[in-house]
Protein backbone atom coordinates (compact mmCIF):
# COMPACT_ATOMS: atom_id res chain seq x y z
CA UNK A 1 0.00 0.00 0.00
CA UNK A 2 2.97 2.57 0.91
CA UNK A 3 6.54 2.54 -0.63
CA UNK A 4 8.85 1.33 2.33
CA UNK A 5 11.28 4.28 2.16
CA UNK A 6 8.15 6.62 2.64
CA UNK A 7 6.83 4.85 5.76
CA UNK A 8 10.43 2.50 6.55
CA UNK A 9 12.05 4.90 9.06
CA UNK A 10 12.32 2.96 11.75
CA UNK A 11 14.61 0.38 10.28
CA UNK A 12 18.06 1.59 8.42
CA UNK A 13 16.74 2.62 5.04
CA UNK A 14 18.62 4.80 3.49
CA UNK A 15 22.29 4.93 1.63
CA UNK A 16 23.57 2.38 4.63
CA UNK A 17 20.87 0.10 4.21
CA UNK A 18 22.17 -2.97 3.68
CA UNK A 19 19.26 -5.52 4.01
CA UNK A 20 17.06 -5.40 1.42
CA UNK A 21 15.80 -7.65 -1.14
CA UNK A 22 18.79 -6.44 -3.87
CA UNK A 23 20.92 -7.32 -0.61
CA UNK A 24 19.61 -10.89 -0.35
CA UNK A 25 19.63 -11.09 -4.29
CA UNK A 26 23.54 -10.52 -4.18
CA UNK A 27 23.76 -12.97 -1.16
CA UNK A 28 21.81 -15.72 -2.82
CA UNK A 29 24.52 -15.73 -6.07
CA UNK A 30 27.66 -15.37 -3.55
CA UNK A 31 26.45 -18.51 -2.56
CA UNK A 32 25.85 -20.12 -5.80
CA UNK A 33 29.40 -19.09 -7.18
CA UNK A 34 31.16 -20.32 -3.51
CA UNK A 35 29.04 -23.12 -4.18
CA UNK A 36 30.67 -23.78 -7.16
CA UNK A 37 34.21 -23.01 -5.39
CA UNK A 38 33.40 -25.96 -2.88
CA UNK A 39 32.62 -28.24 -5.60
CA UNK A 40 35.92 -27.53 -7.25
CA UNK A 41 38.08 -27.85 -4.10
CA UNK A 42 36.45 -31.33 -3.98
CA UNK A 43 37.34 -32.48 -7.67
CA UNK A 44 33.52 -32.66 -8.09
CA UNK A 45 33.36 -29.93 -11.25
CA UNK A 46 36.20 -28.77 -13.28
CA UNK A 47 39.10 -26.63 -11.97
CA UNK A 48 40.84 -24.05 -14.17
CA UNK A 49 39.96 -20.68 -15.02
CA UNK A 50 37.72 -21.75 -17.71
CA UNK A 51 35.90 -23.61 -15.22
CA UNK A 52 32.53 -23.19 -14.21
CA UNK A 53 33.43 -21.80 -11.27
CA UNK A 54 35.12 -18.91 -12.89
CA UNK A 55 32.36 -18.54 -15.75
CA UNK A 56 29.90 -18.08 -13.06
CA UNK A 57 31.61 -15.58 -11.41
CA UNK A 58 32.84 -13.37 -14.71
CA UNK A 59 28.83 -13.97 -15.37
CA UNK A 60 27.77 -12.41 -12.51
CA UNK A 61 30.20 -9.53 -11.76
CA UNK A 62 28.20 -7.34 -14.16
CA UNK A 63 25.02 -9.24 -13.60
CA UNK A 64 21.88 -6.73 -12.88
CA UNK A 65 19.16 -8.79 -11.36
CA UNK A 66 15.99 -6.59 -10.94
CA UNK A 67 14.86 -8.44 -7.23
CA UNK A 68 11.00 -7.06 -8.41
CA UNK A 69 11.21 -8.91 -11.71
CA UNK A 70 12.88 -12.08 -9.76
CA UNK A 71 10.02 -11.78 -7.24
CA UNK A 72 7.49 -11.78 -10.06
CA UNK A 73 8.99 -14.87 -11.74
CA UNK A 74 9.13 -16.76 -8.09
CA UNK A 75 5.51 -16.77 -8.17
CA UNK A 76 5.09 -19.98 -9.81
CA UNK A 77 7.70 -21.39 -8.08
CA UNK A 78 7.12 -20.90 -4.32
CA UNK A 79 10.56 -18.94 -3.82
CA UNK A 80 13.18 -16.89 -5.56
CA UNK A 81 16.25 -19.36 -6.15
CA UNK A 82 13.70 -21.01 -9.19
CA UNK A 83 13.92 -18.12 -11.54
CA UNK A 84 17.58 -16.67 -10.55
CA UNK A 85 19.07 -20.18 -11.34
CA UNK A 86 17.48 -19.74 -14.75
CA UNK A 87 19.21 -16.51 -15.09
CA UNK A 88 22.13 -17.48 -14.42
CA UNK A 89 22.36 -20.73 -16.75
CA UNK A 90 21.48 -18.05 -19.48
CA UNK A 91 24.31 -15.81 -18.29
CA UNK A 92 26.95 -18.34 -18.20
CA UNK A 93 28.58 -20.69 -21.41
CA UNK A 94 26.81 -23.89 -22.29
CA UNK A 95 29.73 -25.82 -20.76
CA UNK A 96 29.09 -24.71 -17.61
CA UNK A 97 25.19 -24.92 -17.22
CA UNK A 98 25.26 -28.49 -15.89
CA UNK A 99 27.27 -27.40 -12.95
CA UNK A 100 25.19 -24.37 -11.50
CA UNK A 101 23.25 -25.07 -8.44
CA UNK A 102 24.67 -28.76 -8.79
CA UNK A 103 23.26 -30.83 -5.76
CA UNK A 104 21.54 -28.22 -4.16
CA UNK A 105 18.06 -27.42 -3.40
CA UNK A 106 16.35 -23.79 -3.21
CA UNK A 107 16.66 -23.76 0.79
CA UNK A 108 20.28 -24.19 0.73
CA UNK A 109 20.66 -21.49 -1.37
CA UNK A 110 18.45 -19.04 0.84
CA UNK A 111 19.28 -19.55 3.93
CA UNK A 112 22.84 -19.49 3.31
CA UNK A 113 21.85 -15.77 1.55
CA UNK A 114 20.38 -15.25 4.76
CA UNK A 115 23.02 -16.34 7.16
CA UNK A 116 25.62 -14.34 5.07
CA UNK A 117 23.18 -11.10 5.69
CA UNK A 118 22.92 -11.68 9.00
CA UNK A 119 27.03 -12.01 9.81
CA UNK A 120 26.94 -8.36 8.75
CA UNK A 121 23.69 -7.13 10.62
CA UNK A 122 24.95 -9.06 13.69
CA UNK A 123 28.40 -7.15 13.47
CA UNK A 124 27.09 -3.82 12.71
CA UNK A 125 24.31 -4.18 15.21
CA UNK A 126 26.51 -5.23 17.91
CA UNK A 127 29.07 -2.42 17.09
CA UNK A 128 26.77 0.17 17.29
CA UNK A 129 24.67 -1.09 20.42
CA UNK A 130 28.13 -0.89 22.24
CA UNK A 131 28.78 2.79 20.94
CA UNK A 132 25.73 3.48 22.84
CA UNK A 133 26.59 1.39 25.88
CA UNK A 134 29.68 3.50 26.12
CA UNK A 135 27.70 6.67 25.74
CA UNK A 136 25.20 5.76 28.31
CA UNK A 137 28.12 4.88 30.66
CA UNK A 138 29.36 8.09 30.52
CA UNK A 139 26.61 9.33 31.19
CA UNK A 140 26.42 7.78 34.18
CA UNK A 141 29.87 8.00 35.58
CA UNK A 142 29.10 11.82 35.01
CA UNK A 143 25.64 12.17 36.77
CA UNK A 144 26.71 9.80 39.64
CA UNK A 145 25.46 12.66 41.85
CA UNK A 146 22.61 14.03 40.10
CA UNK A 147 19.62 13.44 42.59
CA UNK A 148 16.03 12.70 41.07
CA UNK A 149 13.05 10.87 41.61
CA UNK A 150 13.01 7.37 41.21
CA UNK A 151 9.43 6.37 39.76
CA UNK A 152 7.53 2.65 40.10
CA UNK A 153 3.90 2.22 38.43
CA UNK A 154 3.84 5.80 37.02
CA UNK A 155 4.25 7.48 40.27
CA UNK A 156 6.97 9.42 42.28
CA UNK A 157 8.44 6.56 44.54
CA UNK A 158 12.18 7.04 46.22
CA UNK A 159 15.06 9.20 45.44
CA UNK A 160 17.42 7.62 43.47
CA UNK A 161 20.28 9.22 40.64
CA UNK A 162 20.58 9.65 37.08
CA UNK A 163 23.74 8.00 36.86
CA UNK A 164 22.18 4.65 37.73
CA UNK A 165 19.56 4.72 35.67
CA UNK A 166 21.99 5.43 32.88
CA UNK A 167 23.66 2.72 34.00
CA UNK A 168 20.86 0.33 33.94
CA UNK A 169 20.66 1.42 30.30
CA UNK A 170 24.14 0.56 29.50
CA UNK A 171 23.79 -2.81 30.93
CA UNK A 172 20.87 -3.60 29.27
CA UNK A 173 22.25 -2.50 25.63
CA UNK A 174 25.43 -4.73 27.04
CA UNK A 175 23.70 -7.26 27.22
CA UNK A 176 21.63 -7.24 24.28
CA UNK A 177 25.05 -6.25 22.17
CA UNK A 178 26.21 -9.88 23.72
CA UNK A 179 23.78 -11.64 22.67
CA UNK A 180 23.74 -10.18 18.60
CA UNK A 181 27.62 -11.01 19.14
CA UNK A 182 27.44 -14.84 20.40
CA UNK A 183 24.61 -15.45 17.68
CA UNK A 184 26.92 -13.90 14.89
CA UNK A 185 30.23 -15.53 16.30
CA UNK A 186 28.32 -18.93 16.94
CA UNK A 187 25.66 -19.92 15.42
CA UNK A 188 25.33 -19.31 11.81
CA UNK A 189 26.53 -21.98 9.52
CA UNK A 190 25.96 -22.45 5.99
CA UNK A 191 22.67 -24.30 4.79
CA UNK A 192 23.69 -27.29 2.25
CA UNK A 193 21.63 -30.35 2.75
CA UNK A 194 20.25 -30.97 -0.99
CA UNK A 195 16.53 -32.08 -1.83
CA UNK A 196 15.52 -33.91 1.35
CA UNK A 197 18.42 -33.51 3.51
CA UNK A 198 21.25 -36.55 2.23
CA UNK A 199 23.08 -34.75 -0.19
CA UNK A 200 22.52 -37.28 -2.73
CA UNK A 201 24.76 -35.83 -5.57
CA UNK A 202 28.24 -35.47 -3.71
CA UNK A 203 28.14 -39.01 -2.74
CA UNK A 204 30.90 -39.85 0.11
CA UNK A 205 32.22 -36.44 -0.61
CA UNK A 206 29.76 -34.66 1.26
CA UNK A 207 31.07 -33.67 4.60
CA UNK A 208 33.94 -32.49 2.29
CA UNK A 209 31.54 -30.24 0.01
CA UNK A 210 30.14 -28.75 3.39
CA UNK A 211 33.10 -27.93 5.16
CA UNK A 212 34.51 -26.54 1.67
CA UNK A 213 31.23 -24.31 1.25
CA UNK A 214 31.56 -23.05 4.78
CA UNK A 215 35.00 -21.82 4.20
CA UNK A 216 34.30 -20.04 0.73
CA UNK A 217 31.88 -17.86 2.93
CA UNK A 218 33.54 -17.56 6.00
CA UNK A 219 30.39 -19.21 8.19
CA UNK A 220 30.05 -22.68 10.09
CA UNK A 221 30.00 -25.55 8.61
CA UNK A 222 26.92 -27.29 10.68
CA UNK A 223 26.89 -30.52 12.61
CA UNK A 224 23.85 -31.70 10.15
CA UNK A 225 21.53 -30.69 7.92
CA UNK A 226 19.00 -27.35 9.54
CA UNK A 227 16.32 -27.51 7.15
CA UNK A 228 13.44 -27.81 9.38
CA UNK A 229 15.32 -27.70 12.34
CA UNK A 230 14.95 -23.74 13.12
CA UNK A 231 16.75 -23.27 16.33
CA UNK A 232 19.93 -20.83 14.96
CA UNK A 233 16.70 -18.82 12.79
CA UNK A 234 14.76 -18.47 16.44
CA UNK A 235 18.01 -17.31 18.23
CA UNK A 236 19.16 -15.02 15.73
CA UNK A 237 15.32 -13.48 15.36
CA UNK A 238 15.80 -13.17 19.29
CA UNK A 239 18.81 -11.50 19.41
CA UNK A 240 17.73 -9.19 16.63
CA UNK A 241 14.62 -8.65 18.76
CA UNK A 242 16.87 -7.92 21.89
CA UNK A 243 18.59 -5.30 19.76
CA UNK A 244 15.38 -3.34 19.25
CA UNK A 245 14.01 -4.27 22.59
CA UNK A 246 16.85 -2.00 24.78
CA UNK A 247 16.98 0.75 23.00
CA UNK A 248 12.85 0.77 23.68
CA UNK A 249 13.24 0.63 27.11
CA UNK A 250 15.69 3.70 26.74
CA UNK A 251 13.29 5.82 24.44
CA UNK A 252 10.66 5.19 26.89
CA UNK A 253 12.37 6.60 29.67
CA UNK A 254 13.42 9.20 27.66
CA UNK A 255 10.17 10.42 26.12
CA UNK A 256 8.85 10.37 29.42
CA UNK A 257 11.78 13.03 31.28
CA UNK A 258 10.96 15.06 28.14
CA UNK A 259 7.25 15.73 28.78
CA UNK A 260 6.99 19.53 29.10
CA UNK A 261 5.69 18.90 32.77
CA UNK A 262 8.34 17.28 33.78
CA UNK A 263 11.20 18.22 31.43
CA UNK A 264 14.33 16.16 32.52
CA UNK A 265 15.87 15.82 29.58
CA UNK A 266 15.57 16.17 25.52
CA UNK A 267 17.14 14.97 22.37
CA UNK A 268 19.72 16.69 20.67
CA UNK A 269 19.99 17.03 17.09
CA UNK A 270 20.11 20.32 16.40
CA UNK A 271 17.70 23.11 14.43
CA UNK A 272 14.68 21.71 13.39
CA UNK A 273 14.92 17.89 15.32
CA UNK A 274 11.34 17.30 16.51
CA UNK A 275 9.49 20.25 14.67
CA UNK A 276 5.61 19.81 14.79
CA UNK A 277 3.50 20.66 11.83
CA UNK A 278 1.57 22.52 13.42
CA UNK A 279 3.29 23.75 16.75
CA UNK A 280 6.28 25.86 16.54
CA UNK A 281 6.82 25.82 19.71
CA UNK A 282 7.30 22.75 20.11
CA UNK A 283 10.15 19.65 20.31
CA UNK A 284 8.60 16.19 20.03
CA UNK A 285 10.99 13.65 20.77
CA UNK A 286 11.52 11.97 17.32
CA UNK A 287 14.11 9.58 17.53
CA UNK A 288 11.95 8.36 20.63
CA UNK A 289 8.85 8.03 18.53
CA UNK A 290 11.00 6.05 16.16
CA UNK A 291 12.50 4.09 18.35
CA UNK A 292 9.47 3.10 20.33
CA UNK A 293 7.85 2.32 16.81
CA UNK A 294 10.22 0.01 15.98
CA UNK A 295 9.87 -2.06 19.49
CA UNK A 296 6.26 -2.50 19.44
CA UNK A 297 7.07 -3.97 15.72
CA UNK A 298 9.72 -6.35 16.73
CA UNK A 299 7.70 -8.78 18.92
CA UNK A 300 5.11 -9.46 15.32
CA UNK A 301 8.41 -10.32 13.89
CA UNK A 302 9.73 -12.29 16.55
CA UNK A 303 6.38 -14.26 17.12
CA UNK A 304 6.26 -15.06 13.18
CA UNK A 305 9.87 -16.74 14.03
CA UNK A 306 8.91 -18.74 16.34
CA UNK A 307 5.53 -19.70 14.81
CA UNK A 308 7.12 -21.18 11.88
CA UNK A 309 9.43 -23.51 14.05
CA UNK A 310 6.50 -26.07 13.48
CA UNK A 311 8.42 -27.46 10.42
CA UNK A 312 7.37 -30.74 8.94
CA UNK A 313 9.85 -33.74 7.80
CA UNK A 314 12.39 -32.45 5.77
CA UNK A 315 11.30 -29.66 3.91
CA UNK A 316 8.20 -27.34 5.29
CA UNK A 317 4.94 -26.15 3.51
CA UNK A 318 5.04 -22.63 4.21
CA UNK A 319 6.50 -21.80 7.49
CA UNK A 320 10.17 -21.77 6.36
CA UNK A 321 8.65 -19.15 3.66
CA UNK A 322 6.94 -17.51 6.67
CA UNK A 323 11.15 -16.93 8.08
CA UNK A 324 12.30 -14.69 5.15
CA UNK A 325 10.35 -11.32 5.58
CA UNK A 326 10.33 -11.20 9.55
CA UNK A 327 14.26 -12.39 9.36
CA UNK A 328 14.71 -9.19 6.60
CA UNK A 329 12.43 -6.86 8.61
CA UNK A 330 14.31 -7.40 12.15
CA UNK A 331 17.69 -7.16 11.06
CA UNK A 332 16.63 -3.47 9.79
CA UNK A 333 14.74 -2.89 13.12
CA UNK A 334 17.71 -3.94 14.69
CA UNK A 335 20.20 -1.68 12.82
CA UNK A 336 17.96 1.35 12.86
CA UNK A 337 16.95 1.03 16.74
CA UNK A 338 21.07 0.33 17.26
CA UNK A 339 22.07 3.26 15.45
CA UNK A 340 19.80 5.52 16.57
CA UNK A 341 20.02 5.01 20.30
CA UNK A 342 23.72 5.50 19.74
CA UNK A 343 22.81 8.84 18.78
CA UNK A 344 20.35 9.69 21.19
CA UNK A 345 22.87 8.94 23.96
CA UNK A 346 25.53 10.24 22.02
CA UNK A 347 23.55 14.01 21.99
CA UNK A 348 21.19 13.70 25.07
CA UNK A 349 20.72 16.70 27.12
CA UNK A 350 20.06 16.03 30.90
CA UNK A 351 18.37 19.13 33.10
CA UNK A 352 20.08 18.32 36.74
CA UNK A 353 18.31 21.21 37.83
CA UNK A 354 15.01 20.52 36.99
CA UNK A 355 15.77 16.61 38.06
CA UNK A 356 16.29 18.14 41.84
CA UNK A 357 13.12 20.63 41.81
CA UNK A 358 10.64 18.12 40.49
CA UNK A 359 12.55 15.75 43.96
CA UNK A 360 11.89 18.38 45.79
CA UNK A 361 8.20 19.00 45.19
CA UNK A 362 7.59 15.54 45.69
CA UNK A 363 9.47 16.11 49.52
CA UNK A 364 8.30 14.79 52.03
CA UNK A 365 6.48 11.90 50.65
CA UNK A 366 9.43 10.87 48.60
CA UNK A 367 11.06 9.99 51.70
CA UNK A 368 7.93 8.03 53.33
CA UNK A 369 9.81 4.52 52.81
CA UNK A 370 13.12 5.70 54.44
CA UNK A 371 11.13 7.13 57.25
CA UNK A 372 9.94 3.84 57.59
CA UNK A 373 12.89 1.92 57.15
CA UNK A 374 14.35 4.07 60.35
CA UNK A 375 11.14 3.29 62.65
CA UNK A 376 10.99 -0.73 61.84
CA UNK A 377 13.86 -1.70 64.36
CA UNK A 378 12.02 0.40 66.79
CA UNK A 379 8.19 0.01 65.69
CA UNK A 380 8.34 -3.35 63.93
CA UNK A 381 7.64 -3.11 60.13
CA UNK A 382 3.76 -2.84 59.81
CA UNK A 383 3.46 0.06 62.72
CA UNK A 384 6.57 2.21 61.28
CA UNK A 385 4.56 1.86 57.75
CA UNK A 386 1.06 2.88 60.01
CA UNK A 387 3.24 5.56 61.82
CA UNK A 388 4.73 7.02 58.57
CA UNK A 389 1.63 6.93 56.80
CA UNK A 390 -0.54 8.67 59.45
CA UNK A 391 1.79 11.17 60.32
CA UNK A 392 1.99 12.47 56.50
CA UNK A 393 -1.44 12.98 56.36
CA UNK A 394 -1.33 14.10 59.71
CA UNK A 395 1.57 17.02 58.57
CA UNK A 396 -0.99 18.24 56.10
CA UNK A 397 -0.18 18.85 51.94
CA UNK A 398 2.85 20.70 51.71
CA UNK A 399 4.03 20.17 55.23
CA UNK A 400 8.10 21.60 55.77
CA UNK A 401 10.44 18.69 57.21
CA UNK A 402 10.16 20.41 60.62
CA UNK A 403 6.28 20.31 60.35
CA UNK A 404 6.72 16.38 59.08
CA UNK A 405 9.45 15.20 62.23
CA UNK A 406 6.65 16.53 64.51
CA UNK A 407 3.89 15.10 63.05
CA UNK A 408 6.09 11.72 63.73
CA UNK A 409 6.43 12.07 67.26
CA UNK A 410 2.86 12.65 67.78
CA UNK A 411 1.93 9.59 66.41
CA UNK A 412 4.69 7.58 68.42
CA UNK A 413 7.23 8.38 71.03
CA UNK A 414 9.83 6.19 69.68
CA UNK A 415 9.71 8.91 66.48
CA UNK A 416 10.72 12.07 68.31
CA UNK A 417 14.27 11.72 68.14
CA UNK A 418 14.83 11.57 64.34
CA UNK A 419 17.52 13.77 63.25
CA UNK A 420 16.42 16.20 60.24
CA UNK A 421 18.67 14.34 58.08
CA UNK A 422 16.52 11.62 57.81
CA UNK A 423 14.67 13.51 55.27
CA UNK A 424 17.10 14.27 53.54
CA UNK A 425 16.56 12.61 50.07
CA UNK A 426 20.57 11.78 49.27
CA UNK A 427 20.35 10.26 52.79
CA UNK A 428 18.04 7.36 51.26
CA UNK A 429 21.24 7.06 48.62
CA UNK A 430 24.13 5.47 50.00
CA UNK A 431 24.05 2.16 48.66
CA UNK A 432 24.16 4.29 44.49
CA UNK A 433 26.99 5.19 44.22
CA UNK A 434 28.34 1.70 45.26
CA UNK A 435 25.74 -0.04 42.94
CA UNK A 436 26.74 2.71 40.29
CA UNK A 437 30.45 1.48 40.45
CA UNK A 438 29.66 -2.04 40.62
CA UNK A 439 27.56 -1.49 37.18
CA UNK A 440 30.61 0.29 35.83
CA UNK A 441 32.89 -2.17 35.92
CA UNK A 442 30.52 -5.30 35.31
CA UNK A 443 30.40 -3.08 31.50
CA UNK A 444 34.39 -2.20 31.28
CA UNK A 445 36.75 -2.21 34.23
CA UNK A 446 34.89 0.97 36.05
CA UNK A 447 36.55 3.14 33.88
CA UNK A 448 33.91 5.57 32.06
CA UNK A 449 33.03 5.39 28.44
CA UNK A 450 34.78 2.01 28.38
CA UNK A 451 31.43 -0.56 28.75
Amino acid sequence: MFDAELFGDTDDHGATRAVDDAAVVAAMVRAEVALLRALEACGLVPADDGGPAAALERATAGLAIDPADLGLRARGAGNAVVPLVKTLLAAVPEAARPWVHYGATSQDIVDTALMLLARDATAAVAADLRRAARAAAALADAHRGTVMAGRTLGQVAVPTTFGLKAAGWAAGLAAAAAEVERVGRDRLAVQLAGAAGTLAGYGAQAPAVVAAFAAELGLAAPAAPWHTERSRVRELAAALAGAVAAPGKIATDVALMAMSEVGEAHEGGGAGHGGSSAMPHKQNPVTCVLLRAAAVRAPGLLGTVFAASLQEHERAMGHWHAEWQALEELMGLARGSAQRVAALLDALGVDAARMAANLDAARPFVMAEALATRLGPRLGRGEAQRVVKAALQDAGAHPTDREVLAALARQSPAADDLPAATLDPRAALAGAGPLLDHALRALGGGAPGTA
